[in-house]
């Protein structure tokens, strides 16, 4: 498709990304000070900024101009709006994991519908092999650990979210050499961070407490959301 005929949003402010670096630090910050129990002034400016962290990336997808094409953005920012759904539900006090868990499911299968913009399921076979391979050892890792009831969801999940990564890598291989590979790229970095918050998250919440758990998780976190942002972006050429 011609990406100089898709529809053009305008460009985000110039200080989108400096937004977007300070809602995070605060909402990792947030995290960090707030008291173990009590709804304190760190807990809520958690609160506040974890959403709007993700508020901020969803907009620059957005607004890319030009985007590659209009259906891959649509479909990413499906995915983004569905993190947000996510970013709610596993910050409430209330215990809402599982819905946080389809929130993020469902965000995936987004992602990875706009993946296939351009590029065939399994187009390179081997990086989705190596992604449902990592997802495997993990969760053979974790399985001890996990509720029963949470067997049949996280399986689901970590099959989603691998292969979503594997089809950014597979894609980023694909078009190694043409108008697509820039923001190929940027999907590809963007996958395999999410895939790396998710493992830093399940760790900690079914196996062992990793000192200073939510600046890893949340700095992984929004920089995969914010390379699946860039990944938005097109180069105004043929694709």
């Amino acid at each position: 498709m011609s990406v100089s005929n898709a529809a053009m949003a305008p460009a985000a402010p110039r200080g989108i990304d400096l937004a977007i670096a300070l809602a995070a630090v605060a909402a990792i910050v947030g995290a960090i000070l707030a008291g173990p129990d009590a709804a304190d002034g760190w807990r809520w400016l958690h609160w506040a900024c974890k959403p709007l962290a993700t508020l901020l990336i969803l907009y620059t997808a957005w607004r890319a101009a030009p985007p590659i094409s209009v259906d891959y953005r649509r479909w990413m920012v499906a995915g983004m709006t569905f993190s947000l759904a996510g970013d709610i539900f596993l910050m409430l006090p209330a215990d809402t994991f599982v819905a946080g868990l389809v929130a993020f499911l469902l965000g995936h299968l987004c992602f990875l519908r706009a993946l296939l913009v351009g590029t065939r399921f399994t187009a390179r076979s081997l990086a989705l092999l190596a992604c449902l391979a990592y997802g495997a050892i993990n969760l053979w890792a974790l399985w001890p650990s996990l509720p029963d009831a949470l067997h049949l969801p996280v399986v689901v999940y970590v099959a989603v979210l691998a292969s979503m990564a594997g089809q950014a890598t597979a894609r980023a291989w694909r078009h190694v050499h043409d108008a697509l590979a820039k923001p190929a790229r940027w999907a590809a970095v963007g996958a395999l961070l999410f895939m790396l918050s998710d493992t830093l998250l399940a760790w900690n919440r079914f196996r062992l407490a990793i000192p200073l758990s939510a600046l890893w998780i949340l700095a992984t976190y929004y920089a995969a959301l914010w390379c699946l942002a860039r990944s938005v972006h097109g180069t105004g050429k043929h694709t």
